[in-house]
């Protein structure tokens, strides 16, 4: 069992949570991780002057910064969290977002709807939280590529057909393709450019 220390002012402070354990999944397939956290939410501590409303709110904004310390800005993240003791209750759920965007003005409102709701969480149960991250891939304006050059896709395909003159491209690209649906002998030549007609 893991405890999670707040460090303030050269000042180690009790712990505000515990973490029971913690399961890390890949899925290379998708560029995601999911990571499933066992918690528990402590109570005030003794002695402590701070009121269990502020101390609930630190506790959460602590967990969520913990949770989500692997994951880049730029990830799409969903977060779930379900009570482990009693599975009756509903779970919350915040859905897929990018990590910047999950303000704690966000995770606020959803606890504030849960509160508003005839939904029930004990915050003090173990809770189940569950993080899944998407990476998104960022571009930079480059295209890193190992395909074939052009010139040799032109000579293996078909389809693609490079004019091999220095004027007249259009008169060129007309005299291949009107050779080619006239079924003319000289479609391969004029194709590889080869051989040129005088207009």
């Amino acid at each position: 069992m893991e405890s999670v220390f707040e460090i303030n002012e050269d000042e180690i402070e009790l712990p505000i949570f515990t973490i029971d354990g913690e399961i890390n999944r890949q899925y290379r397939r998708f560029n995601a991780e999911g990571t499933q956290l066992t918690v528990r939410l402590l109570p005030p501590h003794e002695g402590e002057d701070s009121n269990p409303m502020s101390h609930f709110l630190a506790s959460v904004t602590d967990l969520f910064e913990y949770a989500l310390r692997n994951c880049d800005d730029s990830d799409m993240v969903g977060i779930t969290i379900s009570n482990e003791v009693n599975i009756a209750d509903k779970a919350i759920g915040i859905s897929f977002r990018r990590k910047d965007q999950i303000t704690s003005e966000v995770i606020w409102s959803v606890l504030g709807k849960v509160a508003q709701s005839n939904a029930r969480l004990n915050a003090l149960d173990k809770l189940i939280m569950t993080v899944h991250s998407v990476k998104m891939p960022i571009g930079h304006g480059r295209i890193a590529t190992m395909a074939t050059p052009l010139e040799t896709i032109v000579h293996l395909k078909r389809s693609i057909v490079e004019v091999k003159t220095e004027e007249n491209f259009l008169a060129h690209a007309l005299l291949i393709s009107i050779a080619k649906l006239t079924n003319d002998s000289n479609y391969v030549a004029y194709r590889k450019g080869i051989r040129y007609v005088l207009l």
